[in-house]
């Protein structure tokens, strides 16, 4: 379907996809299919004996590899966030939604994920809820891939 733009040239909106497939190796593959048993695992650097989730196979500070891999609560707290309310292509989900920077409890670096479970549409209850240092939960999917997308969102502590 061809429409004309304000200069009246001829636009065509089409939509194209690239199948492909992505090996992700070892660490990854462990972090993701524990995600199937509603878990959470870093790993620690037995050099600096930070705990990094996503899970990592070497530490990006100290260039050794990871030694041991820890599971965690899945709740930590919001260290940063947003708001959507635009459609952009490719989202997940349809908007509103909130993307958060996420500390897990136990790990020295943030977790990036949604936060959910609550009207985002009503933005005197966004302001509320949503505030740095907000503690969340992760709420998972009943049927589980193997994918990050099995965390449905990360909902906040307390809300009923």
């Amino acid at each position: 379907m061809y429409t004309l733009n304000k200069k009246g040239h001829a636009i065509m909106e089409v939509e194209a996809s690239i199948p492909y497939e992505s090996a992700t190796g070892p660490t990854w593959w462990r972090y993701f299919e524990e995600f199937k048993n509603e878990k959470i695992f870093g790993t620690r650097c037995p050099s600096c004996e930070r705990v990094l989730v996503p899970a990592r196979s070497f530490c990006p500070d100290c260039f050794v590899e990871m030694g041991e891999w820890v599971e965690l609560a899945g709740e930590g707290e919001v260290t940063g966030w947003s708001l959507t309310n635009f459609h952009y292509f490719g989202m997940p989900v349809p908007p509103p939604y909130i993307s958060a920077q996420i500390l897990l409890d136990g790990t020295n670096c943030d977790f990036y994920h949604m936060v959910g479970g609550f009207d985002l549409s009503d933005l005197d209850l966004v302001r509320k809820t949503m505030k740095i240092g907000t503690r969340v939960k992760a709420v998972w999917k009943p049927e589980k891939k193997g994918c990050i997308l099995d965390i449905l969102h990360f909902k906040p502590v307390g809300l009923e």
